[in-house]
């Protein structure tokens, strides 16, 4: 039985993580939601992606202030109607947050299906927006990038948690 658990847990000691570190994904997130796909259907929004990541595995650094700047950057970016963006990033952020103890409880494809939800329910806020706005409904293919955003989880954890794994100093005489 121990054996099974030790399968899905990490048993490793992660280093803090770094400011800059957390900065610079958030910044690429935002490069990444600029590259021109159209409207290609399951492309995700990489924001939301590393701000969901960040907001449950770092709650007390990447907050709803975060989420409410780059919400804003990406109403710009997108020209969307103003506040779109950062009202459902600032629920996401709110939402990761507050589960994120619990989240992080369970495996990470059990962790993905927790956070699907948060990704159908930040895109259900910019449709909303958009729709109060006068805009049409997108169809049903506009909720792919929340599927295709949990499927990414997996990978983006062991992406985004990679700098913390690393040792600050090799020292053979210490134990762990």
């Amino acid at each position: 039985m121990a054996g099974s658990q030790a399968s899905h847990a990490s048993r490793r000691i992660l280093q803090p993580v770094k400011h800059w570190f957390i900065v610079l994904t958030l910044f690429i997130g935002l490069l990444l939601n600029m590259i021109p796909f159209g409207h290609l259907p399951g492309v995700p929004d990489w924001i939301a992606l590393v701000l969901a990541f960040w907001c449950v595995h770092q709650p007390l650094r990447v907050g709803m202030g975060a989420a409410f700047i780059f919400g804003l950057a990406m109403d710009v970016i997108d020209a969307a109607v103003m506040g779109q963006h950062a009202l459902a990033y600032v629920l996401l952020a709110f939402a990761a947050g507050g589960l994120s103890r619990r989240i992080l409880w369970f495996p990470l494809s059990q962790q993905a299906i927790h956070i699907l939800p948060l990704f159908l329910g930040t895109q259900l806020v910019m449709m909303a927006a958009r729709m109060i706005g006068g805009a049409e409904f997108p169809g049903l293919w506009w909720f792919l990038s929340s599927f295709t955003a949990t499927l990414l989880w997996h990978p983006v954890t062991y992406i985004l948690l990679t700098p913390q794994f690393m040792p600050v100093e090799k020292d053979s005489e210490r134990p762990i």
